[in-house]
């Protein structure tokens, strides 16, 4: 059984709510639509699972002040480039800068908050709250990229609470990082006069686990690391250090790289698996335990791979892309 400390206290992680979209509806300020806002939010519909992960929706809550700054660290991109014809879109820069200072002023790291049944006929269920973090939320999210995440967690002495956290994906633009970034990171490639041609296409060729740089990722390991699949039509070189953060020689060293097949490697390239120097596997908690099962996840899991060169980048993903 997995466990979380929180402000000093040990949790055990009984099961965890994912990838509930923040709709346009129940923003406040960043709207795309022409909805004046709606504090409920849909947690999913009446039957057993969901009923059973939130009870009688009556226990303590609480939001992270170091989730909201790295939800707002992860939304800058959209902010000051924005994709979606956002109403306020002129003044999303500056937004970004004011709700940064806001959230940097909360008092606590750790910020309760009460959640209850929003009255809406069944089978859809709604949480809403009075409370003001929870209004910031509203105030800061961006709509459809947006999703939050709950851990119902347990005390040593028999006592629940919800952990929610905010997270920001662009795969709803198609790709891992926001369009601006990439588009940014291709422009800077292609006026450096420094790098010759060939250089050029297999760096922007590595973006994608191509080229050079999967060729000499799979001379080194040649296998999925958790299944071992070897057929290569099904293998990816996946960059531990993300490409549009990486410079042009981390982009192409294959040490910035591992394999898996596509399942293993969306799980590594969105952090909800990561590795010690040791190979070990890191799980999130932020994935339910039977998505954990159905995954066949398991702590057990030690990859066999060269640490050699790995370790900077290693460090890079389980402080910056890890969701533990």
């Amino acid at each position: 059984m997995q466990e979380i400390i929180i402000d000093g206290g040990k949790y055990r992680i009984v099961d965890a709510r994912e990838y509930m979209t923040i709709p346009d509806c129940f923003v406040l300020k960043n709207k795309i639509g022409k909805g004046h806002g709606e504090a409920k939010f849909y947690v999913g519909n009446e039957n057993e699972e969901t009923m059973t992960f939130f009870d009688d929706f009556d226990r303590k809550c609480i939001f992270v002040k170091s989730d909201f700054i790295k939800y707002l660290d992860d939304a800058k991109y959209e902010y000051q480039n924005p994709e979606q014809d956002y109403k306020n879109r002129q003044e999303l820069g500056v937004n970004w800068e004011e709700y940064m200072k806001e959230v940097n002023l909360l008092p606590s790291e750790v910020i309760e908050f009460s959640i209850f049944r929003s009255e809406i006929t069944p089978p859809r269920v709604y949480i809403n709250s009075d409370d003001e973090i929870y209004s910031l939320l509203r105030k800061i999210a961006l709509p459809q990229i947006s999703y939050l995440s709950a851990l119902k967690l347990q005390d040593e002495r028999g006592n629940f609470l919800y952990y929610f956290k905010p997270f920001i994906d662009y795969h709803y633009f198609g790709d891992d990082e926001h369009p601006s970034l990439i588009e940014e990171e291709v422009n800077e490639i292609n006026k450096n006069e420094e790098i010759n041609t060939e250089v050029k296409v297999e760096i922007k060729k590595a973006r994608i686990g191509q080229g050079e740089y999967r060729k000499n990722l799979l001379q080194e390991c040649p296998v999925c690391l958790i299944t071992g699949v070897t057929d290569e039509r099904l293998l990816i070189a996946s960059h531990i250090k993300p490409w549009a953060h990486s410079n042009n020689i981390e982009r192409i060293d294959p040490r910035n790289g591992l394999i898996f097949t596509p399942t293993y490697d969306a799980l590594f390239d969105k952090g909800f698996i990561s590795f010690n120097d040791d190979g070990s596997i890191l799980i999130s908690p932020w994935i339910s335990p039977m998505n954990q099962n159905r995954l066949r996840l398991s702590p057990r899991i030690k990859c066999d791979f060269n640490i050699d060169g790995r370790e900077i980048y290693l460090e890079y993903h389980r402080k910056n892309i890890f969701k533990g």
